[in-house]
Order: C-alpha cells, then structure tokens, then sequence
C-alpha cells in the first residue's frame, strides 16, 4: 500500500529535476530555475519531517518484539 512517505520520496526529486526542467523550457535561466525547484523539494522534505512527521507506535518505542520479554541488568 503506497503511503504518504512514499509519495514524498517520489515528490522530491520530481519537483528537483521536473519543476527545473519546466522552468528553463518556460524560458527561465538555469541559475534562476535550479534554486527555485530545490527550494520546492526542501520544503517538501520540510514538510514531511516537520509539519507531518513520522510517529513511532507503541510496539516500536517498547524495546524490541512483544515475543522477547526486556532484560534486566540489575
């Protein structure tokens, strides 16, 4: 099943290389449109570790898998 994540890691560098190479065929220079559209796949990795970031459930922040009972140094 495709996630947001998944869409996001498709997103950045399609919006890298598709959204510069759309703004130099509209005619704009290389050194204008490289920016812009890495600016535009920063704030999409923004967005996905801050705005919309990853949560760790129950089972991971646990220690290990449920089958395995934690051990004790003491």
């Amino acid at each position: 099943m495709i996630g947001y994540y998944d869409y996001v890691l498709g997103l950045i560098p399609g919006a890298l290389v598709g959204l510069t190479a759309f703004l130099i065929a509209a005619g704009m220079d290389l050194l204008i449109a490289m920016p812009v559209g890495a600016a535009v796949a920063a704030l999409v990795a923004g967005h996905a570790l801050f705005v919309n970031g990853p949560v760790a459930t129950e089972h991971e922040t646990a220690g290990g898998s449920a089958e395995r009972p934690r051990m004790n140094a003491d």
